[in-house]
């Protein structure tokens, strides 16, 4: 039992951090319907410019305390992420709007591979030490145990996904993003201009990256070139897991796929006696996520679909 409930500890915190990215994913599809599979890069270069400011900080001014670093960092990736994002989606996806659905598709994963080649460059290819800016020492929980990092990792996540809910929901950006994703030419002709609200939508998506970037990289202590390709993939199954397009199925797509790696990576793994364990975790999240599409292919929450003039 001590272990299903630290694997459901571990499962809840990687399960956020991949609701986290698969918000950006679902938030772009909902309104433009492109998938942007530069999204994982958007999350590898939030954490490593938050790796490269750290440094800085540590150099310039050794006695911050960590937290402050931690804070600046962030606040410094954010703005770098959705700057990227925003020229992302200005010169590479905007001229391809009207086009069939397959160019900007081939540009997104071009745009991945451009992005992954220019952090190599610019950080070098090899992994780098994460900085342990918070406490260490975990907590106690019914026999499992949960560090301030992960705490931080619940809380943000949290935090972050009521801001966004009541952003779509309460003002007035939100409903020109919710009469963008029902129908661009309406809302133009009702006074919404579609090019910016899908550009704060990168925006938005490139902010919850980043965070999410700096969450994985404290949690496992290493950032590196292609870091964001995995969890990216991820989070766009988590994404479509839950139905690709809705707010609330990609968190709930999320918080399971996270679940159902870490036990399966864990408590399975004890089980069968290490034969099926943390070598194999990425494989249950997508048997599951096959099961799930085979029986309902618009995923458990549903897809989001808008009737277009």
């Amino acid at each position: 039992m001590d272990i299903l409930l630290q694997q459901i500890i571990n499962g809840l915190v990687l399960g956020s951090m991949y609701a986290l990215v698969a918000l950006g994913y679902t938030m772009v599809y909902g309104i433009i319907n492109l998938i942007n599979f530069a999204h994982g890069e958007v999350l590898m270069v939030g954490a490593l410019t938050s790796w490269t400011i750290i440094g800085w900080m540590q150099d310039a001014m050794p006695g911050t305390p960590g937290w402050i670093m931690l804070f600046i960092s962030m606040i410094i990736a954010c703005v770098v992420a959705a700057t990227l994002n925003f020229v992302i989606e200005k010169v590479a996806y905007r001229p391809l709007r009207n086009s069939p659905k397959l160019a900007p598709l081939i540009t997104a994963i071009g745009m991945s591979i451009l992005l992954q080649t220019l952090a190599m460059i610019i950080w070098k290819p090899n992994y780098k030490p994460y900085p342990t800016l918070l406490p260490s020492a975990p907590f106690n929980v019914g026999g499992a145990v949960i560090t301030p990092t992960q705490i931080l990792i619940l809380g943000l996540t949290a935090v972050s996904l009521a801001v966004l809910v009541w952003l779509v929901n309460y003002t007035k950006l939100g409903r020109a993003m919710r009469a963008t994703a029902e129908n661009p030419r309406v809302a133009a002709l009702m006074g919404v201009k579609p090019d910016m609200v899908i550009s704060a939508t990168f925006i938005i998506g490139a902010v919850l990256a980043a965070i999410a970037g700096i969450m994985y990289a404290s949690n496992y202590g290493t950032v590196q070139h292609s870091m964001g390709f995995l969890p990216g993939l991820k989070a766009f199954t988590a994404a479509v897991f839950g139905g690709i397009g809705n707010l609330a199925g990609a968190v709930v797509g999320g918080i399971l796929l996270g679940l159902i790696e870490s036990i399966g990576a864990g408590y399975i793994g004890q089980v069968t006696g290490g034969i099926l364990g943390s070598n194999y975790s990425d494989i249950f999240a997508f048997i599951v996520l096959i099961i799930v599409l085979t029986l309902r292919p618009s995923g458990l929450l549903g897809e989001r679909v808008a009737d277009r003039a």
